[in-house]
């Protein structure tokens, strides 16, 4: 039995468990994945036995439990800083992880609008606040991409990349324009650990609540 554990929701809808997941897949340690199964009656007491926030992803590694997403990336770089989930550098480790914090923690307007659907492929023109937040993001992923001249936001993919993985994931769904930064959205979709969540959402049978 794996002593690491990492508990997440449907592929499909779970924008935080797909971060957690992608930031444990590039740090490469075994895991065993639970998934607890969103929109249903047994849903919040299901969770609430393995997480006491009541939300998912939850990971348990070393007899620890760690919830929430941005915790479970910090715990993942203090434990495997050989994995680079954050740059070494002390002034670009310090502003990935404000990026990281801010997406944790705004857009709300785009999750409401644009909810994570890996299996929707429609054309959705954005609200006035959520081309705010769309304007936002391709701000931070043009700042970063002409820094770190590379395929992702800090040159390797990192836990910003995690991060902004669902939103991804989103503009492509809902056919959002990103304008030159179409090569970031590639980079990201084509990633191995991306196409692998991607390829079990797609399998989902959709989740009805009854």
């Amino acid at each position: 039995m794996k002593q690491t554990k990492l508990y997440i929701g449907n592929k499909n809808y779970s924008s935080w468990s797909m971060r957690a997941w992608l930031c444990i897949k590039q740090v490469g340690i075994d895991f065993e994945e639970v998934l607890i199964a969103l929109r249903t009656n047994q849903t919040k007491e299901n969770i609430l036995k393995i997480s006491p926030s009541g939300k998912i992803p939850c990971l348990i590694h070393n007899n620890l439990k760690i919830w929430d997403s941005l915790a479970i990336a910090l715990y993942l770089e203090e434990i495997f800083p050989e994995a680079n989930l954050f740059p070494k550098n002390k002034e670009i480790r310090h502003f990935a992880q404000s990026i990281c914090s801010e997406m944790h923690s705004g857009f709300i307007n785009l999750r409401n609008e644009f909810p994570m659907d890996m299996q929707l492929k429609t054309k959705q023109e954005p609200g006035i606040e959520t081309q705010k937040e769309i304007k936002r993001i391709l701000e931070i992923w043009k700042v970063c991409l002409n820094k770190s001249r590379g395929n992702f936001l800090f040159g390797d993919f990192s836990a910003a990349d995690a991060f902004f993985a669902p939103v991804v994931s989103r503009f492509i769904s809902y056919d959002v324009e990103v304008g030159d930064l179409v090569d970031y959205l590639n980079n990201i979709s084509k990633n191995a650990f991306y196409q692998e969540w991607q390829s079990s959402a797609l399998q989902e049978k959709p989740a009805i609540k009854v």
